[in-house]
């Protein structure tokens, strides 16, 4: 897969003109800032209804969703629905717009159904994990729920995935309770969401430079490190040959198994942090949303410090991810 890594460094040269980029024939992600959308389908083949969106990017994304789907689909077209890996806000952020504007469905694992129902928030990220400045803002980043109403549905039961023929969902909890990743057997395509990621997600500068390597769920937001870590061994057992991750770029091949079967080996040394609210003591959910979290053992005021600190100086080097000219969202 030499040509996906030779289309990613054209990718950078042209700019934000040159998104959303093919990773297959039917497969493109959009790099929304910081975290990744995913379009299935053919480029151009019917438009209207003959594709699918997995996740949504970033609040105010929602515009730049739809010029980004019509470049690859033509104009005016509409997927038959949207596919959830999980709720977190960077993976919703334009969800309850886009689902409204094009009255479609959005799917989702039945554990994850009440961050997205205005059932429940999630746990508190957790700033203390350490690793860089995405991780120390943490804190102050939104946790929900949103509100879909009926648009909200579980997916099927027989781990088919809607409007995604050949493909089928993997429940791979650990990040979020009722996270999903993605698989198709026939070219061992992975849609991994934030199961595992490609960047070091708690550090800007790692965000910044996008330096393509396996790294563990982003630290921040995991709240049972265990069922990660398991996830991380089912994923790596399926020897993926493509995976597009909910952060950092697609990886291929050799280098991308090699990683993976490191980061599954060792991920109490690679992912786990020395430290951390949910270190061993993960978060308890069920499908009513969070039933208990660990107690909150670090100083309010380090922490607030810390992020407001670290908040400019993470602002601006995520404000350089923005292509010059289009320094926009929506």
């Amino acid at each position: 897969m030499a040509s996906l890594f030779h289309q990613e460094r054209e990718t950078r040269e042209l700019g934000y003109e040159g998104w959303p980029r093919a990773v297959t024939e039917d497969v493109a992600y959009w790099r929304n800032v910081m975290v990744n959308v995913v379009f299935f389908g053919r480029p151009m083949a019917h438009g209207d209804h003959d594709w699918v969106l997995i996740d949504a990017g970033l609040p105010g994304s929602a515009s730049s969703i739809v010029e980004a789907a019509e470049r690859r689909f033509g104009p005016g077209a509409r997927p038959s629905g949207i596919v959830l890996t999980h709720g977190h806000f960077d993976h919703v952020g334009a969800l309850e717009e886009l689902s409204r504007a094009w009255d479609v469905p959005v799917y989702a694992h039945e554990l994850e159904l009440p961050y997205l129902t205005g059932r429940s928030p999630y746990p508190p990220p957790d700033p203390t994990v350490g690793g860089g400045l995405m991780a120390a803002m943490s804190w102050m980043y939104p946790r929900g729920p949103i509100d879909l109403g009926d648009r909200a549905r579980m997916l099927p039961g027989d781990a088919s995935v809607p409007g995604m023929p050949g493909w089928r969902w993997i429940h791979t909890p650990g990040h979020s309770p009722g996270h999903v990743s993605l698989f198709r057997e026939s070219d061992r395509t992975l849609i991994a969401g934030d199961a595992f990621v490609t960047v070091k997600q708690e550090s800007a500068l790692a965000v910044l430079t996008q330096a393509p390597e396996i790294h563990g769920p982003p630290a921040y937001y995991t709240t049972d490190w265990q069922a990660a870590w398991r996830s991380v061994e089912v994923l790596e057992l399926l020897r993926p040959q493509v995976a597009i991750t909910g952060h950092g770029v697609p990886m291929a091949g050799h280098a991308l198994q090699a990683g993976l079967r490191a980061l599954a080996r060792d991920f109490d040394r690679l992912a786990i942090p020395a430290q951390g609210r949910y270190v061993g003591h993960p978060a308890i959910a069920d499908a009513r949303g969070v039933v208990s979290v660990p107690p909150d053992r670090s100083d309010p005021w380090v922490r607030a410090g810390l992020g407001l600190g670290a908040g400019l100086a993470a602002g601006l080097a995520i404000a350089a991810l923005i292509p010059s000219g289009r320094r926009r969202t929506g």
